[in-house]
């Protein structure tokens, strides 16, 4: 039997802005983040972090769980995202960008995307207390494919090591920004000592696969939920092939 895993893939929960807003579409309003979430419950799914994922991921457990991620670590995720995770007992893995604590999406601006503030090193600190996770994002939010190989390599290693010192636990678990990656990129993440990289793949973790593969656990696909995603939309997104086809 294939045993297929949902990676969700959010960025912000937030009152979501005007139409024609620039990349409104990354934004989940706190209301449908809450009714996905109780979908999952009600559905029978466990929602659980990278750290609790990789043993399903690995083949080594079965059962009905969703992985649960967030990238670039903003505020509203705190504010948003987290009691609703602590009232369903989910989860979840949010992939910083470590030179931007307090700071804002500096990557956007040049795109028209408005500032939104990020998590400050408290703020990530409240986050793992309250049962969560922090991944790394890069430094900077950088494109790796685009950068000279030693820089690309620090931008992975010291991401990990200024998490940790901020956050005072392990820091395991990598995502690409924007997706961008090459061979070279994956070896950089695993000797730095990261246990998955999430990608922007679409589709679900196909469990056989990924233990099969040297480098499945560090080309993740994930399933992405945006603004405009509706239930019964969500629910298809979960529990069928809807999201395999579409890569």
């Amino acid at each position: 039997m294939t045993f297929r895993i949902p990676i969700l893939m959010y960025h912000q929960v937030d009152t979501r802005p005007a139409k024609g807003t620039p990349m409104r579409g990354l934004i989940v309003s706190p209301q449908s983040f809450a009714s996905q979430m109780a979908w999952l419950k009600r559905l029978g799914y466990q929602g659980l972090s990278m750290p609790h994922l990789v043993p399903y991921l690995r083949g080594e457990k079965t059962g009905k769980v969703v992985g649960i991620s967030f990238d670039d670590g903003y505020a509203n995720n705190l504010d948003y995202a987290l009691p609703v995770l602590a009232i369903n007992g989910f989860s979840a893995t949010c992939y910083v960008v470590s030179n931007q604590p307090g700071g804002s999406n500096v990557w956007d601006h040049a795109k028209g995307i408005g500032p939104k503030p990020l998590m400050t090193h408290a703020h990530m600190r409240q986050w793992v207390v309250g049962g969560q996770d922090i991944g790394a994002h890069t430094c900077s939010h950088a494109d790796l494919t685009t950068l000279q190989p030693q820089q690309a390599l620090l931008e992975v290693e010291s991401c990990k090591q200024q998490l940790e010192d901020a956050v005072g636990s392990a820091v395991t678990h990598f995502c690409y920004p924007y997706g961008h990656y090459d061979a070279s990129h994956i070896a950089m993440v695993q000797g730095a000592g990261y246990e998955t990289a999430t990608t922007t793949q679409r589709g679900r973790a196909n469990a056989a696969v990924v233990a099969a593969n040297s480098n499945g656990l560090f080309t993740l696909p994930r399933v992405p939920v945006t603004g405009s995603t509706w239930w019964l939309q969500f629910i298809r997104k979960i529990t069928t092939g809807y999201e395999d086809g579409r890569r």
